[in-house]
């Protein structure tokens, strides 16, 4: 493959669940190496299923392709002191635990900035190193809470609904590599890494600028509106004769070629719906008109005229649809990848397409310490005997043994006897 974009940057990662994988999941894709720091227990996503494949959750294949798996047993000094070597030799540290933890650990910001002043230190938390709610626990649910995007999201009615995806990890996943790809840009300047702090609850508030601003400027608390949209009509999922469609009209150009390709031409200059200001002031008369029109013929005939006529328009797709979708597979969306556990499966392809550097590294996800032996022999320099030393005491491991944690969790295999000698561990 090409050249990546961050090629020759090493990560460092001792994140888990959604947020920081995500954010070293895309560093990856373009280039990075990234050493992914498990304890003996592993990323609590490894467990996040069904579905499972080779004794690891679909979820965690999919946002932990690209990376080295390393375990090392953090609790012992001699582990300690191997993960401070590590740091040595890296470019980015990041990790997503509670504010206040990797300090406890010895591995926090101040500490290690003194070993290793270029480097690049990411926290990804709930709500900010600082400020009252700092050491509150926080999970993608709870934020959408915290956040408001809960409140503004559900039906007309006022019932809440769980943005579909873990949006606020998600989000947060991203400010984390701007932040570490403008703490790199500025470390070929100055030649000094510096401390990344994000938060969900300040990466959310951001990504709602434009509903923010609307209550700024108004006053007016927003409420859950559906599909709906508080500031341009018609913007909304409507339903066909046989399923829905989604149809946004952003312009009093696409306005008129709406009203045209529906067959109700009245309605461009109609007075109480000649522009978007008055159709959000009458949205309570004309959606009841438009939701009639739409019930008249079936989704695909709605979707080519509307899309013949210029309008922003789709079917409201399920993820097999998109799956199959052809511009997916253009767009290499969903490639195939083969692991020697999980055997051939799909994972999320990479979303930005860079013409000289292109991302998209196909590794498959780790077993628990798959790359534990690699990394300490071509990092730290170990040898075959020091890492045999190692293993056996428990300080690292390297995933060769039979009492691999990950395959002894129900319904993954894994003996009894296998597992009762880990519980005398």
């Amino acid at each position: 493959m090409a050249a990546g974009a961050l090629d020759g940057i090493r990560v460092l990662d001792f994140s888990h669940a959604l947020a920081g994988p995500y954010c070293t999941l895309l560093l990856a894709d373009f280039g990075a190496e990234v050493y992914k720091l498990e304890s003996r227990s592993g990323d609590m996503g490894r467990g996040w299923g069904p579905p499972f494949a080779g004794g690891m959750a679909s979820f965690f294949l999919g946002l932990n392709r690209g990376k080295n798996g390393i375990s090392i047993n953090l609790k012992r000094p001699e582990g300690l002191e191997l993960c401070l070597r590590l740091i040595d030799k890296m470019d980015v540290l990041v990790e997503n635990f509670r504010p206040g933890l990797m300090a406890r650990l010895g591995l926090g910001y101040d500490t290690v900035h003194l070993r290793n002043p270029q480097l690049i230190y990411c926290s990804i938390s709930g709500y900010g190193q600082n400020g009252p709610s700092r050491d509150e626990a926080a999970m993608d649910l709870v934020v959408q809470a915290s956040s408001g995007l809960l409140s503004i999201t559900g039906t007309r009615e006022g019932e809440s609904v769980r943005c579909g995806y873990g949006v606020t990890d998600v989000t947060a996943g991203l400010f984390a590599v701007i932040g570490i790809l403008l703490a790199l840009r500025v470390r070929e300047s100055i030649g000094r890494g510096q401390y990344v702090d994000v938060a969900m609850l300040d990466s959310m508030i951001s990504t709602m600028s434009s509903n923010y601003m609307t209550y700024l400027g108004s006053g007016i608390v927003p409420r859950p509106m559906g599909t709906a949209f508080p500031t341009i009509v018609p913007y909304r999922a409507y339903r066909a004769a046989d399923r829905e469609i989604a149809i946004a009209v952003g312009s009093e150009k696409l306005w008129a070629a709406f009203c045209a390709a529906i067959g109700r031409p009245e309605l461009e200059t109609h007075p109480d719906y000649a522009t978007n200001a008055l159709r959000i002031r009458n949205r309570e008369e004309l959606e009841p008109i438009l939701d009639e029109v739409f019930r008249q013929r079936p989704a695909q005939e709605w979707i080519e005229r509307l899309q013949g006529a210029g309008i922003p328009a789709s079917l409201v797709r399920n993820f097999q649809e998109v799956v199959e979708h052809p511009q997916c597979e253009v767009r290499e969306m969903f490639p195939m990848l083969d692991h020697p556990a999980a055997g051939p499966h799909r994972v999320t392809g990479t979303p930005v397409k860079l013409s000289a550097t292109p991302g998209g590294r196909r590794k498959a996800a780790p077993k628990l310490g798959q790359g534990t032996r690699r990394a300490l022999e071509e990092l730290l320099g170990l040898d075959e005997a020091g890492l045999d030393g190692l293993v056996e005491r428990g300080v690292v491991f390297d995933g060769l043994t039979s009492a691999d944690p990950q395959n002894a969790r129900p319904g993954r295999g894994g003996s009894s006897k296998g597992r009762a000698r880990r519980r005398d561990r």
